[in-house]
């Protein structure tokens, strides 16, 4: 146990609900420990989110437990020890202490203790290791504060065997190296990573995906993307970067910060990714993608590329036949493009700023309505059908190509 580190101070370590879980399990010589992310952030002057803990209690007594003491508990996990429960609107998981039994890379089957020591060496990174007590008290079993103060991500024992146990752990040192990390990367952890690549293509496409948007979510995963490339696991899991590359991701996040844009977890993925439409259809299937993030992927690839000299009337057509989402980010990654090249290129700063120009009148562009309907053809005796769409279509490019500009008297005139 150290001394010299505790989390007594923190404000979410006074939260009420959370001092209430520690009076109700902390009796009849069982424990209860705030355990992993809350505890690493703290130590590490970040921003502390969800609070999980864990305890030697029984799953089926936690909920016992909980139950008569007026708290909702939800067996969100049971099969693996984990309840969570809910005070005042909040939610805490409860995780009973354990180990592996079995596991196969993806899924493990776990038996339940009471061996904090145990507890803490089956987990996945030291800093990931540590716990507090009722009194805020830091406890370290296997030399995580140490990483905290180096800002090293590493796995506990033996990397190999850490990643064997679940090969999702690939992906995720590489997200708490892009969040935790400074310097170069644990030479163990990147060789079994490395060594484990090609085990990647028997998780599923949704674990893989959801960890791919955690890592793309961080403040700078530059370098992180780096050591995947330079492991091959970057091409394991998205073989369309292998050619195109990841070198504008620095720029990208440099322009994030210079022009104040929120982090944009699908921005980056396509900073990395060519716009080729097939392609970029094939990856949203193979990952397993929502509705919303493959149409906007797709959109994308298939909007075209705006010169930093185009006309507002220009840009307008543009919007509409593509859409806003689809244009905003194709002129966002060419501002980057464009800001990455000014020390080199004069004209960068001309062209940088004509984007932005761009960007500002796109991101509050009003889609125009275009004011003839299928019923105002019907009105002048055409038949509902093929014949109608067409006409429709070609009248709607005429009104687009005059800016918008053609009334709907004229549209029809020009129709009959």
């Amino acid at each position: 146990m150290s001394n010299e580190s505790s989390v007594a101070g923190e404000d979410w370590f006074a939260n009420p609900a959370l001092g209430r879980i520690f009076a109700v399990f902390n009796q009849d010589g069982e424990e209860i420990r705030v355990v992993g992310g809350a505890v690493r952030n703290a130590l590490m002057g970040l921003p502390v989110s969800d609070v999980d803990l864990a305890t030697t209690w029984a799953p089926e007594q936690v909920v016992a437990r909980a139950e008569a003491e007026g708290i909702r508990a939800v067996p969100t996990g049971i099969d693996h020890g984990t309840v969570t429960l809910v005070i005042d609107g909040q939610g805490f998981e409860i995780t009973t202490l354990r180990h592996d039994a079995e596991t196969d890379g993806r899924r493990a089957k776990v038996n339940f203790g009471q061996d904090w020591q145990v507890d803490a060496e089956r987990r996945d990174f030291t800093i990931n290791a540590l716990y507090a007590n009722q009194k805020g008290e830091i406890i370290d079993l296997i030399g995580g504060l140490e990483d905290i103060e180096s800002r090293t991500v590493r796995f506990i024992g033996a990397a190999d065997a850490r990643v064997a146990e679940d090969y999702l752990r690939v992906l995720r040192y590489f997200r708490f190296y892009a969040g935790y990390g400074s310097g170069r990367p644990d030479a163990a952890a990147l060789k079994a990573c490395t060594r484990a690549r090609d085990r990647l293509s028997s998780l599923s496409a949704e674990r893989i995906w959801k960890e791919l948007k955690l890592l793309f979510a961080a403040r700078d995963p530059g370098r992180a993307l780096l050591w995947m490339r330079q492991t091959g696991v970057l091409t394991a899991v998205l073989p369309e970067t292998e050619k195109w590359g990841i070198d504008s991701v620095a720029g990208l996040i440099a322009t994030e910060t210079a022009l104040d844009w929120d982090v944009d977890p699908m921005l980056r993925l396509m900073a990395i990714v060519p716009p080729d439409g097939e392609r970029m259809k094939a990856l949203a299937a193979q990952l397993k993608m929502s509705r919303a993030e493959a149409e906007r992927l797709s959109a994308w690839a298939a909007a075209p590329v705006v010169k930093p000299t185009a006309a507002i009337t220009v840009l307008d057509r543009l919007l509409y036949r593509h859409g806003v989402e689809p244009l905003c980010d194709r002129i966002r990654l060419s501002i980057v493009s464009a800001r990455t090249r000014v020390e080199t290129d004069t004209a960068a700063m001309t062209e940088a700023a004509g984007f932005t120009r761009h960007l500002a009148h796109a991101s509050g562009w009003t889609r125009p309505v275009f004011p003839v309907s299928g019923a105002d053809l019907i009105a002048m005796g055409v038949e509902p059908g093929p014949e109608m769409g067409a006409r429709l279509n070609a009248l709607e490019d005429r009104w687009v190509d005059s800016n918008f500009a053609l009334s709907k008297d004229a549209l029809l005139d020009s129709a009959g």
